[in-house]
């Protein structure tokens, strides 16, 4: 299963730090899964680092704005060609399901693409971030379409939990 993680790119709180570590620590016990990102700096560099310590294979999807940036060589690089919000297209279109460990307009992006497109939505709460707003704006679904339900997660374990469980059904679903 390709997960597709949505986190803002910039800096974030100690705490937040250590919930998405919980996160990739849990999600590592889920079998056959790929993280996906897009970018390698802000709080995905945090993602990317824990999942390399773990063996989690992940695959950067990067925007044209930010290709020079260093990345470690275990990681399968993608150079799109594209701008942040095109390469986001790429990003929750090879994804699987789509978690977001919080962020600004970009993560709300990713979400509300990754909803559009039918893919299945995690989000953590309690960030600190702006996607905590969603919750109360959209408790289930993000319009009247009633397209995918949004989970939600105060706790990252348990988001790790949820999103196997996840890629059983989708076992089961397509094979």
């Amino acid at each position: 299963m390709q997960i597709g993680i949505a986190a803002h790119s910039g800096n974030v709180s100690q705490d937040l730090v250590k919930k998405a570590e919980r996160f990739i620590e849990k999600i590592s016990e889920c079998k056959d899964v790929r993280l996906l990102l897009g970018g390698y700096w802000g709080l995905m560099k945090v993602i990317v680092d824990k999942a390399l310590e773990l063996n989690l294979p992940v695959i950067l999807l990067l925007p044209i704005e930010r290709e020079e940036v260093e990345i470690p060589e275990k990681v399968v690089k993608v150079y799109t060609g594209c701008e942040f919000r095109c390469r986001s297209v790429m990003l929750v279109r090879s994804s699987d399901v789509l978690v977001s460990l919080g962020g600004g307009v970009g993560t709300e992006i990713e979400m509300f693409m990754a909803y559009a497109m039918g893919r299945p939505v995690y989000s953590l709460i309690n960030t600190g971030l702006s996607t905590d707003l969603l919750r109360s704006s959209f408790p289930e679904y993000f319009d009247d379409r009633k397209v995918i339900k949004i989970k939600y997660f105060d706790d990252p374990e348990k988001l790790a939990i949820a999103v196997c469980e996840e890629r059983e059904k989708i076992k089961t679903e397509f094979g």
